[in-house]
């Protein structure tokens, strides 16, 4: 795709069911979710350039059924990198499940993953996050204290240019300070819109969920981004496409809607 070589994967952390506990039990991607569960896949991507390289979002980490670092390890690993090699880690919003691969207590005490990295998220959501009394539960609060210790924090606002190449909007829908993540060197386009587009199918869908902030506004955003994405070349990355996380779309019929192509998991330039 680029004489730059710069690319991106999707470093898959499994397929879970999810239900009313909000615990992430493991599945087959094949299985079907328990009754009442949400079926979900986790994947952070890596975009990798010559330059740096970064994670879009970084996966549920201890939090989950079977996971931890030895999963994104594995993961970086098949790319020939390392966890020390990973230069930023871009957040599209802090529910757990997007952030939770930042630390973890392999050795019986919290330690960062990516102990290199520069931590990128929202000021506002982080300002609002650090303002409860608990996020989540006791272990959770516990993580995030050491993250906004510990960890290299930068913040970003509601418009902001973390790189020339990296830009992050504020869309709002799935939680109040949502952000779109838009990646552009001129030769590559990578958008990873979180919630509010996390699977190809949610590309042509018209839906009011429960779990969001602000349905109607998740919605807007879903259609405008769509439109982004189409107009000017965007390759979508979806978090929680169990199948087919990475795609283009490729033509529009009023309709409908908008034909989607999955490209592999593994995009080479």
């Amino acid at each position: 795709m680029s004489l730059k070589n710069t690319y991106a994967a999707a470093l898959y952390e499994g397929t879970f069911s999810v239900g009313l506990d909000k615990k992430f039990n493991r599945i087959s991607r094949d299985d079907k979710p328990a009754k009442g569960a949400l079926k979900i896949s986790l994947n952070p991507f890596l975009i990798s350039t010559p330059d740096r390289k970064f994670l879009f979002d970084c996966g549920i980490g201890v939090f989950g059924e079977d996971t931890g670092p030895h999963v994104i390890r594995e993961n970086l690993e098949a790319h020939d990198l390392t966890e020390f090699d990973i230069t930023d880690v871009v957040c599209s919003h802090l529910h757990y499940d997007h952030i939770g691969g930042l630390a973890h207590k392999e050795n019986g005490y919290w330690e960062l993953t990516f102990p290199e990295a520069k931590i990128w998220v929202s000021k506002k959501s982080w300002e609002k996050v650090m303002n409860k009394e608990v996020y989540y539960d006791e272990e959770k609060t516990e993580f995030v204290s050491f993250i906004d210790a510990k960890a290299d924090l930068h913040f970003l606002d509601a418009e902001d240019e973390a790189y020339p190449e990296l830009k992050v909007e504020k869309i709002g829908g799935h939680t109040e300070f949502h952000q779109v993540l838009l990646f552009n060197d001129g030769e590559n386009k990578f958008m990873q819109a979180g919630d509010v587009i996390a699977t190809r199918s949610q590309v042509n869908r018209k839906f009011a969920a429960k779990y969001d902030f602000d349905p109607k506004t998740s919605q807007q955003q879903r259609e405008r981004l769509a439109k982004l994405a189409f107009d000017e070349g965007y390759i979508i990355l979806g978090y929680h496409d169990d199948s087919t996380p990475i795609i283009k779309l490729t033509g529009y019929d009023d309709k409908t809607g908008y034909t989607t192509e999955a490209i592999d998991s593994y995009v080479p330039a």
